[in-house]
């Protein structure tokens, strides 16, 4: 477990100070809450949930109310680094001690092998390790997953399923999860299928009050909490996903799975599903073991098929997939190696060569996707502060604007260091915005941005300058100056806010050098001490 995790650890460095900026957007509302504003993006903003993962958020309002977030730094490194980093190597701990009680569940002195192909595995694997390591509620996702297939397991091969302990904490659990991302829920359903699994006639009244009391453990806190949001949002949905367009689940969409085992190595996956029908041709713990394991590896691979596309790479959604999967790789690999120790020896040497020959083919295959990641991870929390949080507060500044409002789609690092009211043009924080992509309505949307907000400043670029139609024509129409051309967007004044019209031209004259450089780049060495209004790196 230590040495896996180290690994794990020793990869995710590749990325250095990199937190996804869709991350900070948590962190703004962790800030809000723990200073008494409540749910709100940024002080003075109307209560709108711009996230999708209450748990943890909860883990980093208590983490800032500890003085461990969000107050500064430690040897140079910002706390808002470092402690979403921390906990993502507490729960990867946390991941690798839950596949060892798994494995010493089925295989006792042997569990090792396990805990050590599977830590391999995910180490190799930078979509578990990059998405882990973001700043994001990924590897709290992946440890209810993770503990969910451990409870399951041990339940199975011990013949305690139908405990009132075991039942309670899958429903826990499930819950956990459904609090740490929407899809989430999907294991919920982890537990009635398993004991489904292994129901026995005799056990039929027993495995009801289990199933029974196994979600409500899940239904009924959940339940208020949906009241909790629509009392105070207004939806039965976070606003992300009214944002998204998210649509009902269709069965075209379970083929994007598929790109999972182009990226994971079909010939892993071959040898993956081989090992696993071997086991779960044998009778014995391995079998009952591994097909408790495959029903929340089921489910998550499901919940990810059904979600909408997502821009960003190597697949974010996908954690818990990894997890599981990986866990159940390790496990039939080992059962089937140890199954054959006295058998047949050579099929032992077969098994290990070609389980190598496919690991490396996986890690070879994932090579080039890996490179790109780790030269541009997915856009940076740093970058946005800088670009845009103060950037614009610059452009205020210089422009003479007092308690401006500024519009843009980039918002995390915005929003922990801009001192101007923020507009998300994505929608993911503003609900009037986010009704008009769920309605596809992209002229209400205009309406709504330059007739009733009327930012003083604006911003859009690459695929939100198409999204909204917020072009550099339509903006020239309504008033607005480019400060900044960025290929069919950039940044934008509205003229008749600014009382000196010689002043956008000097401040347009002023930041394209280092505005070029900055885009050119994007990726700035770190975020300095502390990201706050008018502070953090220069614009």
């Amino acid at each position: 477990m230590a040495l896996t995790t180290l690994l794990v650890t020793w990869r995710a460095s590749s990325l250095g100070q990199w937190i996804v900026d869709d991350a900070a957007i948590t962190f703004a509302y962790a800030r809000s809450i723990d200073e008494g504003f409540g749910p709100v993006q940024q002080p003075g903003a109307d209560p709108v949930e711009g996230y999708s993962n209450p748990a943890w958020l909860a883990l980093l309002v208590i983490g800032r109310r500890l003085g461990l977030f969000d107050h500064g730094a430690l040897l140079g490194v910002s706390d808002l680094v470092l402690y979403p980093k921390a906990l993502a190597l507490l729960c990867t701990a946390g991941v690798l001690a839950c596949v060892a009680a798994t494995a010493r569940a089925v295989l006792r002195g042997r569990a090792w092998v396990v805990t050590l192909l599977a830590g391999g595995v995910l180490a190799a694997n930078l979509s578990y390790v990059a998405w882990s390591f973001s700043g994001l509620e990924n590897p709290l996702y992946a440890l209810t997953a993770a503990a969910t297939g451990a409870l399951l397991v041990r339940g199975a091969v011990r013949g305690t399923l139908l405990r009132p302990a075991v039942a309670a904490g899958a429903g826990a659990l499930a819950l956990l999860a459904a609090l740490t991302r929407p899809d989430g829920a999907v294991l919920a359903a982890a537990y009635p299928v398993t004991v489904l699994l292994f129901l026995r006639r005799g056990d039929l009244v027993r495995s009801a009050r289990a199933v029974a009391l196994s979600c409500g453990t899940f239904a009924l806190p959940y339940a208020v909490f949906l009241l909790w949001r629509h009392a105070t949002f207004g939806l039965w949905v976070p606003n992300t996903a009214v944002a998204k367009s998210q649509k009902a689940p269709q069965l075209a969409q379970l083929s994007s799975a598929g790109e999972l085992l182009t990226y994971g190595g079909w010939a892993l996956a071959l040898i993956g599903a081989a090992c696993a029908g071997l086991a779960l041709a044998r009778r014995g713990p391995a079998r009952r073991a591994l097909a408790a394991l495959l029903v929340p590896l089921a489910l998550t691979l499901f919940a990810y098929g059904v979600l909408g596309r997502d821009w960003m790479k190597l697949y974010r959604f996908a954690t818990p997939v990894w997890v599981l999967a990986a866990t159940a790789l390790a496990l039939a690999a080992v059962t089937v190696w140890h199954a054959e120790q006295e058998q047949r020896p050579r099929a032992r040497i077969l098994l290990g060569c070609v389980l190598a020959g496919a690991l490396l083919l996986s890690v070879t295959g994932q090579a080039a996707q890996d490179r790109k990641f780790v030269q541009r991870p997915t856009l940076s929390m740093c970058f946005v502060a800088e670009r845009y949080g103060e950037t614009f507060n610059a452009y205020a500044r210089h422009l003479g604007l007092r308690d401006a409002t500024v519009a843009l789609p980039d918002l995390g690092g915005t929003l922990l260091t801009s001192r101007l009211r923020v507009v998300d043009v994505a929608g993911l924080t503003d609900r009037r915005v986010a009704d008009t992509y769920a309605a596809a309505d992209t002229a209400a949307l205009r309406h709504y941005v330059l007739n009733e907000v009327r930012p003083e400043l604006l911003h859009v670029h690459a695929a939100w300058t198409r999204r909204t139609g917020l072009t550099p024509p339509l903006l020239a129409a309504a008033g607005y100056f480019p400060l900044y051309t960025e290929g069919d967007g950039g940044d934008f004044v509205r003229a008749d806010a600014v009382k000196d019209p010689a002043r956008i031209t000097a401040v347009r004259e002023r930041v394209r050098p280092a505005l070029d450089a900055m885009v050119a780049e994007m990726r700035p060495a770190g975020c300095g001490p502390a990201l706050r209004a008018g502070e953090g790196s220069p614009a």
